[in-house]
């Protein structure tokens, strides 16, 4: 099947997924809900067969809500640029959250510690193991602590690094080097470190990259146009494979 075909399979395929997760949310118990307040107040009524995106809160210290112009820029240029239904308003969602397995796509980055207790961890391997998907991008400062993490989250699994020729890297836009560099940080390539669940990526943390930086608006990091191209290219990759593989 060719790449235009697979792309635009999505909106087939959105409510199938999203059966998935609503079903093991059956099993995750009643928390506090977060949603973003244009949806308490009733006045915002998206598609319900929407993609749609949260960002997740997490523990640890780090600042998870770096960037808050980044994940409305990244859904306005996937509804602009692919055949993809999508809601445009980010959510915001802790690992406990009653309406967390509502959400196949958690977003998360920031600089420093990002921790998860051990009841967290419970619930995240049942939202991983349920079709949910979880992309970490480390604005500066994540790795050596959530590398940790995410060896203790599965630690049946390896952490492995994806190699170029993955299809997170090729299912919508081509990246044939792997993932592109947006900040320079440390003078060290950019790399995609992953978990695989049954031959499927289900945790994606991309490290001495930042797309998430790249997301954001022009004037606050001046990046240039291509570099922000690059960047908004590889989280419709990442988000591509998170749905249809």
């Amino acid at each position: 099947m060719g790449k235009m075909s697979l792309k635009c399979l999505l909106p087939a395929v959105l409510s199938v997924l999203f059966i998935q997760v609503s079903v093991s949310a059956q099993v995750a118990d009643k928390a506090g809900v977060m949603p973003a307040q244009a949806y308490l107040s009733g006045q915002y009524h998206p598609d319900p067969s929407s993609i749609k995106v949260a960002r997740l809160h997490y523990s640890g210290g780090g600042d998870w809500y770096w960037g808050g112009s980044s994940v409305p820029n990244f859904l306005r240029y996937l509804r602009d640029n692919t055949c993809f239904p999508v809601d445009t308003l980010e959510r915001q969602v802790s690992i406990m959250d009653a309406d967390l397995f509502r959400y196949p796509f958690l977003f998360a980055t920031g600089h420093g510690v990002m921790l998860f207790s051990v009841e967290e961890k419970e619930r995240l391997r049942k939202y991983l193991l349920g079709g949910g998907f979880l992309f970490v991008n480390d604005s500066y400062g994540m790795a050596k602590t959530f590398l940790k993490e995410m060896r203790s989250l599965f630690p049946e699994r390896e952490v492995v690094e994806l190699p170029f020729d993955h299809p997170i890297y090729h299912c919508f836009y081509d990246f044939p080097k792997g993932p592109p560099k947006i900040h320079e940080h440390d003078g060290k390539p950019p790399r995609g470190y992953s978990i695989i669940l049954n031959g499927r990526v289900v945790l994606y943390f991309l490290v001495e990259s930042d797309i998430g930086d790249g997301w954001e608006d022009p004037q606050v990091h001046n990046d240039p146009p291509e570099k922000r191209t690059e960047a908004l290219r590889m989280g419709v990759n990442i988000l591509t494979y998170a749905l249809l593989y």
